[in-house]
């Protein structure tokens, strides 16, 4: 009796999930940064849920060029209700309209697909669960994000167009 011994697939990555992401996180980032009037190369706003505050969250830019930027993206809770901070790297391609993470958390670089199983467990489509995290967590900031000018004028507070 013959025994079958089937192979694991191999993970082969959506593209066109991939930039549909990039495209969209692109949009939403733009649409954050825009909220304030001037360009600066550190901005911050606060997360508010009616009277819940959940957090600070602030964007670096970590370098700039004609075509790109490096973005630092963090979200900061004093209270300790997170488990860990979101702390994203993004590559901004203003020429493509495309953002993406490069690395989250301790400056690790995400790989376009990984072996599984592998030594530090990452998902074989871990870079598109990265940029999905990144398109919810930015929906998020755009739907409960305040700046703090904003929230000391009262009931006032700029929606996201």
């Amino acid at each position: 009796m013959t025994e079958w011994v089937m192979k694991p697939k191999r993970y082969v990555p959506d593209l066109r999930r991939l930039g549909a992401l990039g495209e969209g996180n692109y949009r939403r980032l733009q649409r954050l940064r825009h909220l304030e009037q001037e360009e600066r190369p550190v901005s911050e706003f606060e997360l508010h849920r009616g009277d819940l505050y959940l957090g600070r969250v602030r964007i670096e830019v970590l370098q700039a060029a004609r075509y790109t930027e490096t973005l630092y993206l963090e979200q900061v809770h004093n209270s300790g209700r997170w488990l860990n901070n979101p702390q994203l790297t993004v590559r901004v391609y203003h020429d493509a309209s495309l953002a993406e993470v490069i690395s989250c958390y301790r400056d690790r670089r995400i790989a376009p697909v990984n072996d599984y199983p592998n030594r530090y467990m990452h998902h074989p489509d871990e870079k598109v669960q990265v940029n999905s995290f990144l398109a919810d967590w930015l929906d998020y900031c755009l739907k409960f994000g305040h700046t703090p000018f904003e929230l000391n004028l009262g009931p006032a507070r700029r929606e996201a167009p």
